[in-house]
């Protein structure tokens, strides 16, 4: 009874024997209404029964979890995922922190072996390709060999930790995208451990881990700070949350994607409010979606806003795994635990959930989304009109079609073969810029090929992300598409930067199969590797010659992208307007070479003979696209690619790694560097205490992405990072990009809130900038921060709405912190961003209802004095504030601390998840 209190411990005959699991039908019997809770709710339940130990899990969690109402709770409840999945952006910080952990406790005397694992850890290197090479069938060997230039310190460190740590499995680099992997290799639906079977559940360092949703897995993404906690065996503390159903009915129309749908979505949701929330999709429309179109929806939680968008398992999600090589017995011990623990599809219609949205899937039309954010929807047949209203709105710039532009003879003249982008002096090029009403339009002559660059003008075409890629029918469609093209004479212009970024070798395999992977080269979507690359920034330069028009007469160019982030300044510094869609209309928008056309009823271009060919003309069928698919796609593919996915190629096997279980620093070392934050950690904790005279480090405004505020993409060598690598002998080309680097807090706290887009109301300049309140000098937020530090002043951040929002990026608290940041104050968190400051010590406090800086009358000036901090803190306690600058009244006012959980009190007055657990 003690580890039992529901006597819900049962046995089941499976297909691999006879197994211990946890009866949700034993919670229904005694008295709880299971069958009216999500199926995302009930297997949170599963998880809480089965790991209980009336200490970090008690019979009051269990429950509150089996009470659940449709208004939810302000209750936190535990989690403990099956597993944790890592990319190396942040899995290398992770490993960075628990080898520092392990360095530590050895310096207290411990066993370093006591740091370990507890779960098993999967960490696929997928972040670090980027497309320095592309149009061409050498592209993806020569980003190969760049990447492991690059990175082979930290592939040699991740190639030790695999060796060093239980539990820890590492997927080589140039294998696939880790949520696609996930989805169709490790992913198995229920787990059999130890005599027991279970739901496979895990958490993701990385915000698109609940992709894996799409085939019935609970899973989102924390910051690496909450997973090194997963990993070192602390349960994870949230609010049991609402959960909206989104009811689907119809099926989506011909000539409509699984993107169109996904876009709509994010816009519809968005609108909804889902925050913090779980989605659970169902309906009668959700029998007409496979596994891929269910992932690609679940991909895009973040975008939504919500933690989860869960898909319950049912005969589809059988049959995916049966196409993508899961063994027989596998598939049927799924099959045999959800229907004995209702988790099986059954009785949707009696679920009651916190609120209802409903989409009927023919009212779906194509669609893109931007031009920086990903639920900014716009219909295909719109987008003309709408890109000049963005162009004003956004960049002030009057519109005029390019019809009346008197440039339309440049387009296309010359040959269509595009410049390298590494071609030597380029001594071939000419530029003339043309001036019509105030816009300008630059013709480049290059090598006797003519072409215009104007407002609108696509720079980057990117079939890219495991949202799309995963999805064998748009990455068919869009070889079909550009199939049609190329048999009616089409090109692709040539000042775009195409690029094919699969993210698993499946995809290249049926491509192939099917012809398809010819055409899509033909087009220049040669593969330049199988990884994030456009969506995390990676895109690489653009050819300089168009980086040189572009820069130095500030065209507003765009990118189109089948991915699922286009937030300012990440996919490319110089691109400013980021446009989502589906792979067959990247391939679209690349043949007609500007965002400001109306595929609808204008032609994408001329064929040889001069005859005009229209969106219509080259867009393939529903009946094209499926037979393809069910002549080319086949479980041997997944068997043969993921049956080699340890392996690695050569460059991988050859890494020679040290053998010791305690990791050797180096102080040459610019990559890889003990984290600071817990050499000479005290025995126990000091008492929090009151921030008092705090001066405003910047002061924002709304929707403050962790992209601008973590260190991302590549930077300069006048930039506070770029000056300590400098200073440190490293030359500008091989600064490499933050992500790369994150393994090193001297590069890391240089850039956070570096962003070149962020606006700190602090400063004039727009970036890294804000001004040192006491002198009034402007200077980076590096330089300020270390200034304060001198003078022992703390620090704190003001900003708006939505504070957070955008990628699990644990930097953005870690930076925060190292800055001497002690509080940020916002109107509104995302759930990611503010667990990983408290994570990290820094605590988030925000206004009450109402109120904000503006309301208050705040400038940034003040000084503040946060109390009620010394005399004890509880969850979502009230504190009092006070604001005092010269000249000016005090202002006093209350926030509420959003320490939302008895745990996180705990963390906080430790300093951090890990200060507690290494205490622990």
């Amino acid at each position: 009874m003690t580890h039992d209190p529901f006597q819900s411990k049962k046995k089941l005959k499976t297909s691999q024997g006879t197994l211990t699991y946890w009866s949700l039908q034993a919670l229904e019997e005694a008295g709880f209404a299971i069958s009216k809770l999500p199926f995302s709710i009930r297997i949170l339940l599963e998880n809480a029964l089965r790991n209980f130990d009336d200490f970090g899990i008690t019979k009051e969690h269990i429950e509150t979890i089996a009470s659940w109402s449709p208004a939810a709770s302000d209750k936190d409840i535990p989690f403990k995922p099956a597993r944790v999945l890592m990319q190396d952006f942040t899995g290398v910080p992770a490993v960075v922190d628990i080898a520092s952990l392990r360095a530590e406790a050895v310096r207290k005397g411990k066993d370093p072996q006591q740091i370990n694992p507890l779960i098993p850890v999967d960490l696929v290197i997928d972040h670090s390709v980027q497309v320095d090479y592309f149009g061409t069938n050498y592209s993806y060997q020569r980003n190969v060999e760049v990447e492991y230039e690059r990175n082979g310190e930290r592939y040699q460190f991740l190639k030790w930790a695999q060796k060093a740590f239980d539990n820890f499995s590492v997927v080589p680099p140039g294998m696939g995208i880790c949520h696609q992997v996930n989805l169709e290799y490790l992913a198995q639906g229920v787990i059999s451990r130890e005599g027991n079977v279970f739901p496979d559940t895990l958490v993701g360092t990385d915000s698109h881990t609940p992709m894996v949703n799409g085939i019935g897995v609970v899973a989102w993404g924390v910051g690496g700070i909450e997973a090194e906690a997963a990993i070192l065996g602390q349960p994870i503390y949230f609010i049991l949350p609402e959960v909206v159903g989104l009811k689907l009915t119809g099926q989506l129309p011909l000539g409509t994607t699984a993107t169109d749908m996904v876009l709509t979505i994010t816009e519809l949701l968005r609108k909804h409010g889902v925050v913090g929330k779980f989605v659970e999709v169902f309906g009668p429309g959700l029998d007409t979606l496979s596994v891929p179109d269910r992932a690609t929806i679940s991909n895009m939680s973040p975008e939504f806003g919500c933690t989860v968008t869960y898909f319950p398992i049912d005969d589809r999600t059988l049959d995916y795994m049966e196409k993508t090589n899961r063994s027989k017995e596998q598939i049927q011990l799924v099959e045999d635990y959800c229907k004995s623990n209702m988790l099986w599809r059954v009785g949707e219609d009696q679920i009651q959930y916190s609120s209802l949205v409903e989409l009927d899937l023919g009212t779906v039309e194509p669609t893109v989304s931007g031009p920086k954010r990903p639920q900014d929807k716009i219909l295909v047949r719109e987008f003309k009109e709408k890109f000049g209203t963005l162009l004003h709105e956004f960049h002030g710039r009057e519109y005029i079609p390019i019809e009346q532009r008197d440039v339309g003879r440049w387009y296309g003249e010359g040959g269509s073969q595009p410049a390298e982008a590494n071609a030597g002096t380029m001594t071939n090029i000419e530029y003339e810029t043309k001036v019509k009403n105030g816009l300008k339009t630059v013709v480049i002559k290059l090598n006797n090929e003519k072409f215009a660059l104007h407002d609108g003008s696509i720079v980057i075409a990117a079939i890219t992300s495991c949202t799309n890629t995963s999805n064998p029918s748009v990455m068919i469609g869009a070889g079909l598409v550009a199939k049609k093209a190329r048999e009616r004479g089409l090109d692709v212009k040539p000042w775009v930067k195409t690029s094919l970024a699969p993210g698993s070798k499946v995809v290249t395999d049926y491509l192939e199969k099917s012809n398809l992977l010819d055409d899509l080269e033909a087009l220049r979507f040669h593969v330049v590797g199988y990884g994030c690359t456009s969506c995390i920034g990676n895109s690489g330069p653009l050819p300089r010659h168009i980086a040189k028009a572009v820069e130095e007469n500030d065209l507003v160019v765009s990118s189109v992208l089948s991915g699922n982030r286009n937030f300012e300044a990440r996919v490319h510094p110089q691109v400013k307007m980021n446009y989502l869609m589906s792979p067959m209309l990247v391939v679209a928008y690349a043949l007609a070479g500007r965002v400001d056309v109306d595929l609808i009823n204008e032609p994408l271009g001329y064929d040889p003979n001069l005859e005009p060919v229209f969106l219509k003309d080259i867009w393939p069928s529903n009946d094209e696209i499926f037979e393809v698919m069910s002549r080319v796609l086949s479980p041997t593919d997944f068997e043969k690619n993921y049956g080699e996915i340890f392996e690695g190629n050569d460059i991988w096997k050859q890494l020679e790694v040290p053998k010791d279980k305690i990791y050797q620093w180096s102080e040459e070392s610019t990559y890889i560097k003990e984290a600071p934050f817990f050499n000479g950690i005290s025995e126990e904790p000091e008492e929090p205490r009151d921030i008092l005279g705090a001066q405003v480090l910047l002061k924002l405004g709304d929707s403050i992405t962790t992209d601008h505020i973590s260190p991302a993409g590549s930077f300069s060598e006048v930039s506070p990072a770029g000056k300590y690598l400098i200073g440190r002998g490293v030359e500008k080309k091989d600064f490499n990009s933050y992500g790369s680097r994150r393994g090193n807090d001297e590069v890391m706290v240089r850039g956070t809130f570096a962003n070149v887009r962020i606006k700190n109301q602090l400063a004039k300049k727009e970036g890294g900038y804000t001004t040192h309140i006491p002198t009034k000098e402007e200077m980076s937020v590096f330089e300020a921060s270390q200034r304060y530090r001198e003078s022992g002043t703390s620090l704190i951040v003001l900003a708006g709405k939505e504070y957070g929002s955008g990628s699990s990026r644990d930097w953005a608290a870690k930076g925060t912190s190292l800055l001497g940041i002690k509080a940020v104050l916002a109107e509104s968190y995302e759930r990611i961003h503010r667990s990983n400051l408290v994570g990290m010590g820094v605590l988030p406090l925000q206004y009450l209802a109402g109120q904000n800086a503006e309301s208050l009358g705040l400038d940034g000036q003040e000084r503040f004095t946060i109390m009620g901090i010394s005399d004890g803190l509880s969850p979502l306690k009230k504190l009092q504030v006070k604001a005092e600058a010269e000249g000016k009244d005090p202002v006093t006012f209350e926030v509420s601390c959003r320490l939302d959980s008895a745990i996180e009190v705990e963390y906080f007055k430790h300093g951090g998840i890990l200060h507690y657990v290494l205490r622990e």
